[in-house]
């Protein structure tokens, strides 16, 4: 396999894996857990990976292919949202068990389900600009650094965004606060997990176009 055929099944995977887990941290949101003490909406489990996959693509394909896949994501998140609220409008088949309850869950909170658009596409582009930035500024070396200091800036940026869009005005203030500091927490830490994924792939040719 040539180089380019191995940069093109990179960019592939991690990209499919960033927009699947996109898609998963959008519908385990709509669930808000008790983790340690902490409300916590469950997509915060899977969410922050993101932010590192973003950076694979970044780093193999160049900012403008990771800024299209964060565009994407988000059109890809809406459809599904509106799919999730046809199926859970359409008639039942009550011959078939818990098909109201499956109905119940399904539907989307609107709210909640545009101010997560709104949070990931926002703070993925973000997160890009610092990276490339720091590509720019620093050049290649430090990888670990690179990726560290762009989730440093759009993790806070993302939590505090969809906290206050999502929530605000509908959950107490307390509780509100509690999901923000335990998102970061939960971020920070998935941050320090994921950053060696970065020397999973080689820098591509367009990595520094911007």
């Amino acid at each position: 396999m040539s180089d380019t055929q191995r940069g093109f099944t990179a960019v592939a995977v991690v990209s499919a894996a960033y927009i699947a887990a996109q898609m998963l941290a959008d519908i385990t949101s709509l669930r808000i857990v008790l983790i340690a003490g902490f409300s916590v909406d469950a997509g915060t489990l899977i969410y922050p990976f993101t932010f590192t996959l973003r950076d694979l693509v970044h780093k193999t394909a160049g900012i403008r292919a990771a800024r299209w896949l964060i565009i994407t994501a988000g059109i890809i998140n809406l459809f599904m949202a509106g799919l999730f609220w046809l199926v859970a409008k359409l008639p039942p088949d009550m011959h078939v068990g818990a098909q109201l309850a499956f109905g119940q869950v399904l539907a989307p909170v609107w709210r909640i389900v545009i101010a997560s658009i709104i949070a990931e596409v926002a703070s993925e582009l973000v997160d890009g600009e610092v990276y490339q930035l720091w590509v720019n500024r620093v050049g290649h070396r430090l990888q670990w650094l690179r990726v560290l200091t762009s989730n440093s800036v759009s993790v806070p940026l993302d939590s505090a965004l969809f906290c206050s869009l999502a929530f605000i005005g509908r959950l107490p203030f307390f509780t509100v606060v509690s999901i923000f500091w335990a998102n970061i927490i939960a971020k920070g830490v998935i941050t320090l997990i994921s950053l060696p994924w970065i020397y999973l792939v080689r820098e591509g040719r367009a990595q520094t176009a911007a």
